[in-house]
């Protein structure tokens, strides 16, 4: 009981550090960060769109992490933090893909466009709400989790693809701005704004994880 109760306390404290990260870098994005001067105001767009997808990268190697687990312990609670994760993840995606088309349509013309980075960030959507479905239509949970810890571990394979795929093909989209082999030519306090979103996102993350797993037990264990 009192091992359950400290875990609720260190949730709480993530859910309250990430609205305090999420506060800040909505504040630093709007009202402490310059107007770039190529893109303008549309820029800003950046404080949502990248940490999205970074959060969505660290979603998917729990995924394949946990996948992993599964599969040389057969231990269920590998599978609920596989599940959690992609569940987390294939939302985030489909933020960083919404922002980036909000973002895409002042600075490229168009609100979509299938380039590299484009295309295979869609794939890697569409590859995560096939597993999320497969996980939906399993009903006997062994065959469930190992299933989907198979599908966890072949889809990881894109991710090097998605991010990458920018400096491997000539494409529209920019460079990565953060995870990239060089430095990113980014001023101080662009890079300050993005990285306190940042840090608030994989806050946010952790704390819906944390919750979302929880749920899913308690779901599994007949419990209300």
């Amino acid at each position: 009981m009192w091992f359950s109760t400290g875990r609720r306390g260190l949730t709480g404290v993530l859910g309250w550090l990430a609205a305090l990260g999420l506060l800040a870098g909505l504040g630093l994005a709007l009202g402490v960060a310059p107007r770039e001067v190529s893109q303008g105001n549309v820029q800003r767009i950046m404080y949502l769109h990248v940490p999205s997808i970074l959060t969505a990268y660290l979603a998917f190697a729990i995924v394949l992490v946990a996948s992993l687990g599964y599969l040389v312990s057969r231990r269920q609670a590998w599978d609920h933090w596989a599940g959690s994760a992609a569940e987390l993840g294939t939302v985030f995606t489909g933020l960083t893909l919404a922002s980036g088309s909000l973002w895409g349509k002042p600075t490229w013309g168009t609100w979509w466009t299938w380039d590299a980075r484009l295309t295979s960030t869609a794939v890697m959507f569409v590859t995560y709400v096939a597993y999320l479905m497969l996980r939906g239509m399993i009903d006997e949970a062994e065959r469930r989790a190992q299933f989907a810890a198979v599908l966890g571990i072949v889809a990881a394979l894109n991710l090097p693809l998605v991010h990458f795929s920018v400096l491997w093909w000539r494409t529209l989209h920019q460079p990565p701005t953060l995870l990239r082999p060089v430095p990113a030519a980014l001023a101080g306090i662009f890079r300050l704004t993005l990285g306190v979103n940042w840090a608030a996102f994989t806050l946010l993350f952790a704390y819906l994880l944390a919750k979302r797993i929880r749920v899913g037990r308690l779901s599994e264990e007949g419990l209300p």
